[in-house]
């Protein structure tokens, strides 16, 4: 046994290491969405061992699968070998401050850089769920059904059920999602924590309306539920604030 009762490395671990850094470092270097089967043949690494390491990597949160199944991207842990800070204009944090003011719910700014959710302001006084979890399970939220709306794709069909609430059929989904690019408004409702609800409306370039980050209110699920035309009217109104303040 080596020193801490760990075990000895083997002769073949090296090269597993070696595999592992080199498919992080292709991620890193092709950028969001590059696939498996890419990265096999860059690397030439045997496809078996290729899917085999990137299990492991996601499993260890240093990769992402994309939402919508179609390739990876850097994960949590990735990031946090290297953090970028965010730099917010002060303009914007005077909007989520005024939203703040207005309502009781917890008020969080998310971006979507490479189909990632992250958080640019997060509610100090109601901290969210952790980034690469919402985005691992974008279905059952409201932020990601704002990203997954986006994307005219096929529905993941391996959905997790985080509570008997989460809709896990990929045709319900589908018609969640279409109404969600219908009304630029997603809602869930103890779907990703049993008491606890979201409701989310894009904020959108001013040029383009391409999608460049989500506005979220968080509360209890039964209040969610509850239709609040006014509180969503708030919602859509500081977005279009921030929206030039973004893009």
């Amino acid at each position: 046994m080596s020193p801490g009762g760990a075990s000895p490395i083997s002769g073949r671990q090296p090269q597993a290491v070696r595999s592992a850094l080199a498919i992080l470092e292709e991620v890193a270097g092709s950028g969001v969405g590059v696939t498996a089967k890419e990265i096999s043949t860059a690397l030439r690494i045997p496809p078996a061992t290729t899917y085999r390491l990137l299990n492991l990597l996601v499993a260890e949160e240093y990769l992402v699968r994309l939402p919508d199944l179609g390739g990876f991207a850097l994960g949590r842990r990735s990031a946090a070998l290297a953090p970028a800070p965010v730099t917010l204009p002060t303009a914007a944090r005077a909007v989520m401050e005024r939203l703040r003011s207005r309502v009781r719910w917890g008020a969080h700014l998310a971006a979507f850089p490479g189909q990632r959710l992250v958080f640019l302001d997060p509610d100090p006084d109601h901290p969210p769920a952790d980034a690469a979890e919402l985005t691992r399970h974008a279905h059952a939220t409201a932020l990601g059904r704002l990203l997954l709306a986006e994307h005219d794709g096929p529905v993941p069909t391996n959905l997790t059920r985080l509570t008997p609430h989460t809709v896990v059929d990929p045709v319900e989904l589908k018609e969640r999602l279409v109404e969600v690019a219908r009304t630029g408004l997603a809602r869930q409702c103890g779907e990703f924590r049993s008491e606890r609800g979201c409701l989310a409306v894009p904020v959108r370039a001013p040029d383009d309306q391409r999608l460049v980050a989500g506005l979220a209110l968080t509360g209890p699920a039964d209040r969610v539920a509850a239709p609040n035309e006014d509180l969503v009217e708030v919602l859509r109104r500081h977005a279009a604030e921030l929206a030039p303040l973004l893009a």
